[in-house]
């Protein structure tokens, strides 16, 4: 996990073989804006020599928070550092929770027939109308079938969703269920389960992880984590929470300019809004713990953490959560 103080970009256009190139990298450092210039010219000089070797090599370096297919380290306002546990601001002003190895995964409530059943019963629809067509040889019956399908296929999707719901619970008890089973099966883990706005949130208290390594995949398959995050774990080689409110479920606009570090002239703007925002939030809570599954084993690091995330988040608290 890298989450440096300091970012600077650096510039250049050069041409090889008769085409124009203009480079532009980042660099970044946790001593000095300098230094973090230098690391930014020194990506340019090697991204150039890259040019020589393969020439559709990225020209930018996209102006995102975080993007680890990039290679690039966590790009937000360090708020505070408690050991090697950073909180930042993201680009929407919601406080993060970053940690190198305690495990926290996030699951998200499905309401909605996901994309694979709409295709599945899609298909189905379509290999009826393929046998009607074949059997009655008309392309005007498949092309009837075809046009059924597409006005069907969103109507049995649902139908099927909501059954799915009635034989195995609402949203909410098949995603606890998950955990549950998960529980039962690794009986050894200490899980700490959190209600979120829309959704669990599960800190593994027992031992730490490494976010790449097979025994957090092995859980956020199991329970099926939101497949963002598990991303943005392998990534940026880290795990991370979300500890305040999202802005907009508080009555408070997203912040502007997000993206860390802001030009000198949108500082007062930056800090104005901020202040707005934490009157704001401390009205509300950003998760609600409610049960714990598993072992009573608790490492040490991760009881550090989860006072950290507990106490950010008011999670014991009767506040609305946002």
């Amino acid at each position: 996990m890298i989450i440096p103080k300091y970012w600077a970009e650096a510039k250049t256009k050069t041409k090889y073989e008769g085409k124009q190139y203009t480079i532009k990298r980042f660099g970044w450092s946790d001593q000095s804006l300098e230094a973090a210039k230098i690391h930014a010219e020194q990506r340019v000089i090697a991204a150039i020599e890259q040019i020589k070797v393969d020439q559709n090599i990225r020209r930018i370096d996209h102006k995102v928070a975080y993007n680890g297919a990039e290679g690039l380290p966590i790009r937000e306002e360090i708020v505070a550092q408690h050991d090697d546990v950073i909180i930042t601001r993201n680009t929407y002003g919601a406080l993060c929770l970053n940690t190198p190895d305690v495990l926290f995964a996030d699951i998200d409530f499905i309401y909605h027939p996901n994309s694979k059943l709409y295709m599945t019963v899609f298909l189905l629809l379509l290999v009826i109308s393929s046998l009607c067509a074949v059997y009655f040889s008309s392309w005007l019956i498949f092309g009837l079938g075809f046009m059924v399908s597409l006005l069907l296929t969103p109507w049995i999707s649902k139908c099927l969703f909501k059954l799915k719901s009635k034989l195995r619970g609402t949203p909410e008890q098949q995603a606890l269920e998950k955990i549950k089973t998960f529980s039962q099966d690794h009986p050894t883990w200490h899980l700490r389960v959190y209600r979120t706005p829309k959704g669990y949130r599960v800190l593994v208290m027992h031992q730490t992880f490494e976010p790449r390594g097979e025994d957090a995949q092995t859980l956020f398959h199991a329970i099926y984590a939101d497949p963002h995050y598990d991303l943005m774990c392998r990534n940026q080689n880290c795990f991370r929470a979300r500890i305040s409110p999202k802005p907009w479920r508080i009555g408070v606009e997203r912040l502007r300019q997000g993206v860390w570090p802001v030009k000198d002239e949108r500082l007062a703007q930056r800090e104005s809004w901020v202040r707005h925002y934490e009157q704001h939030a401390r009205h509300y809570a950003s998760c609600r713990f409610i049960k714990q599954f598993g072992s009573q084993t608790i490492h040490e690091k991760a009881k550090r953490v989860q006072s950290l995330h507990d106490e950010y988040c008011k999670s014991s608290t009767q506040l609305d959560i946002a």
